[in-house]
């Protein structure tokens, strides 16, 4: 099964713990500092579109791009009785098509990580810079290889509850710098057997079992400046996640920061 397909319907349930008011807070704040304080503002592998909504209430004009049409089922959901005007894409983002250009792109929750290849990325940054307003900024996240390696490594992480179950097992391909993710979900059918043993606080009503494989690689810092830089960006600087100070030899979480570069030879995008 593809990556985001059985995860999708209780992606949200499981990801209860994200502070998603926090990483919108300190996206703001970095968006700010960059004379980015509103205008259109795009996410990539915005999933069921918490960050997307959180940066709309802030001001921003969003449009949210994921390739998982069952996380951006669960995201326009969310917006159906709400004026948030947040357009939701369903595309790759190595060959997403705008109608015009943003003052600001955003990627968090590790998505550059799923992009396996050095000449896929360079295909997402290009892409980035051509759709960026001149001077626009592009902020994304990204596990870093001692996440990978030391933090996940080898592990299997499980969570059971009520409203379903999952085992999260990693391995980690050190050559490869690929992180391997088997996840295995145990989801309970909402039938009249189920509400049954619900409320008799029995365990016997019946869960579907899905599985789903995901790869996410590790990149080196000086790879990601170098294939910025190859996209026609600016690099502008690289944070330990949710500050504003160098990363560490062990931080897990990294945020980066570049910066249009017009040149004579991009793409002009029109704004309608």
């Amino acid at each position: 099964m593809q990556p985001y397909t059985g995860f999708a319907s209780v992606y949200d349930m499981f990801m209860d713990n994200v502070p998603y008011e926090e990483w919108a807070e300190y996206i703001c704040d970095l968006l700010r500092r960059h004379q980015i304080n509103s205008g259109l503002v795009l996410e990539l592998g915005c999933g069921t579109g918490n960050l997307t909504r959180q940066l709309a209430a802030k001001g921003y004009d969003m449009i949210g791009v994921d390739n998982s049409e069952e996380m951006l089922s669960i995201a326009r959901d969310k917006s159906e009785n709400s004026d948030d005007s947040i357009l939701y894409l369903c595309q790759d983002m190595r060959e997403f098509e705008l109608y015009g250009t943003v003052s600001a792109a955003i990627s968090v929750c590790d998505s550059m990580n799923y992009i396996l290849t050095e000449e896929d990325l360079l295909k997402v940054f290009r892409l980035v810079n051509n759709y960026l307003d001149p001077k626009g900024i592009f902020i994304f996240d990204l596990d870093t290889q001692y996440a990978y390696q030391e933090v996940l490594g080898d592990h299997t992480i499980a969570e059971n509850r009520e409203e379903g179950s999952f085992i999260w097992e990693n391995t980690y391909y050190e050559q490869e710098m690929i992180n391997e993710v088997n996840l295995t979900l145990f989801i309970p059918e909402q039938d009249d057997s189920f509400q049954s043993a619900k409320m008799n606080n029995d365990n016997a009503g019946l869960f579907r079992r899905y599985e789903e494989t995901h790869y996410r690689r590790a990149y080196t810092i000086d790879t990601m400046k170098r294939l910025i830089e190859e996209a026609g960006m600016e690099w502008i600087t690289v944070y330990d996640a949710y500050t504003v100070e160098e990363p560490k030899e062990d931080s897990e979480r990294v945020y980066i920061i570049a910066r249009e570069k017009w040149q004579a030879d991009k793409l002009y995008v029109n704004k309608e």
